[in-house]
C-alpha cells in the first residue's frame, strides 16, 4: 500500500467523491484508510456518567484504498504514486510532477 498516515488525499469514487482530507489511519491488510471528514457515520453514544445525556457522533469510517488518490504537493490534482531509491532508500514521488511526497 503507497498511501501513508498523514497524507493529503483527494476521493475520486462515491458519496464523497471531489473531498479532499488527511489520511487518519491506515489498515493495510483491509486495504483500507480513514480519512478525515470523509465517510462520516453517526455512531448514537449512551450517557457515560449518571446524570449526563446520551449523544450522536459523527465519526468518519474506512474507506478502500483505491477509492482515493495522493494530492500532487506543487498542482494540487490528483496523482499517482511511483517510488524510486535515493541514497539506498524507497522515496515516494508524485507521477505527475515527479515531486516528492
Amino acid at each position: 500500500m503507497r498511501i501513508k498516515k498523514g497524507d493529503n488525499v483527494i476521493v475520486t469514487v462515491g458519496k464523497d467523491r471531489g473531498k479532499e482530507g488527511k489520511v487518519t489511519r491506515v489498515f493495510p491488510a483491509r486495504n483500507t484508510i480513514v480519512v478525515e471528514g470523509v465517510n462520516m457515520k453517526k455512531k448514537h453514544q449512551r450517557a457515560r456518567k449518571q446524570g449526563k445525556k446520551g449523544q450522536i457522533v459523527d465519526i468518519a469510517s474506512p474507506i478502500n484504498a483505491s477509492n482515493v488518490m495522493i494530492k500532487d504537493p506543487k498542482t494540487g490534482k490528483p496523482t499517482r504514486i511511483g517510488i524510486k531509491k535515493e541514497d539506498g532508500k524507497n522515496v515516494r514521488f508524485a507521477k505527475k510532477s515527479g515531486s516528492e511526497v
